[in-house]
């Protein structure tokens, strides 16, 4: 498995099935949110990739030069990586429906890529993302499903920039939601339980 491009593990599941790509947050590795993608969608085959950035020993997707401060440079890099990644594991796999989700810096890497790639998912869940940047989308958002989750108290993820957040991707064309919570940057069980909403609403054959 040298070849590789990202260190991952893999939970098969029914064949021509659902497919979701599950996205850790810092200081997590591909086996933080198996369970949870086992949870939300019990049939799919579920990749969880490990972000293959080291911050003081906790593994990231892209580099950063403080909290909330991107390196730029290294998320063109990891973006493009992520996205031939994920590319593979679909072309590997040929799954009926694509779904991805990620958790704090992993929802930042998903939402890079679907900015870069706005076709290549069928829904996409971000939890508690945080774009401090204006996106550049590559194509059209029109149509695309969004669900943000996030806490109103979340001192990682300002609810300002979740809102403007969501406002750009609704003025984009995408069909975005958001679930808030009352509390920080934890996941709470009203945000799983909206996932798994999100993810039941399976779209219509190639959409």
């Amino acid at each position: 498995m040298s070849n590789d491009p990202y260190i991952h593990r893999t939970l098969p599941g029914s064949a021509g099935g659902p497919m979701l790509f599950v996205f850790h947050g810092t200081g997590g590795d591909e086996q933080q949110l198996l369970s949870l993608g086992r949870e939300l969608l019990p049939t799919a085959t579920i990749v969880s990739p490990r972000g293959d950035v080291s911050e003081l020993g906790a593994a990231r997707f892209f580099r950063r030069t403080g909290e909330g401060v991107y390196d730029m440079d290294d998320l063109a890099r990891a973006t493009a990586k992520m996205a031939g990644f994920i590319e593979e594991q679909i072309e590997a796999t040929k799954p009926s429906v694509i779904f991805g989700l990620g958790y704090s810096n992993g929802a930042n890497i998903l939402a890079s890529v679907v900015f870069t790639q706005p076709k290549l998912f069928n829904g996409v869940v971000l939890m508690h993302p945080l774009i401090p940047f204006e996106p550049k989308v590559s194509g059209d958002l029109t149509g695309s499903r969004i669900l943000i989750t996030a806490g109103r108290r979340d001192p990682i993820c300002p609810p300002n920039l979740t809102n403007r957040l969501d406002a750009y991707l609704r003025a984009a064309g995408a069909d975005a939601t958001v679930e808030w919570h009352e509390g920080g940057h934890e996941v709470r069980p009203n945000e799983i339980e909206a996932a798994k909403r999100f993810l039941s609403l399976e779209p219509a054959k190639g959409a």
